[in-house]
């Protein structure tokens, strides 16, 4: 996995670096098969004047779909990194599995169940008299 870092407006501490590299791979390693690269952007959207201005951009592009996007901020800049890799983590989770059931029903076609077939291949319950 692929983790770009940049920043806008102050200089990347490797502190900073670290957290946000060790953050993004303990939220997204086992994603680690379809998540090739991800693209971090730390930014002062304020400068000099301070307040929740803190942003955290991460995107991760997808193969047959859009790239999933997550912006996250607050005055303190580990907090919106924290939350944001929270957030990828979950809609990765999500947009993950609609791709693979999406693919499977490409291949497979839709499921059609007969009249008196139970789904799963179980077999209907025989009525007693």
């Amino acid at each position: 996995m692929n983790i770009n870092i940049q920043a806008r407006g102050f200089d990347l501490t490797e502190g900073l670096r670290e957290h946000t590299r060790k953050r993004l791979q303990f939220a997204l390693g086992w994603a680690n098969h379809e998540v090739r690269s991800i693209t971090v952007c730390l930014s002062d959207v304020n400068g000099p004047r301070g307040g929740n201005d803190k942003r955290c951009r991460i995107q991760i592009p997808l193969a047959g779909s859009r790239d999933v996007v997550i912006e996250d901020v607050d005055a303190d800049l580990y907090v919106a990194i924290n939350r944001a890799a929270e957030r990828i983590e979950r809609t990765m989770a999500r947009r993950l599995e609609r791709l693979r059931g999406h693919r499977r029903e490409q291949i497979s076609g839709p499921v059609q169940h007969g009249r008196d077939e139970q789904p799963g291949g179980a077999e209907p319950s025989a009525a007693t008299f």
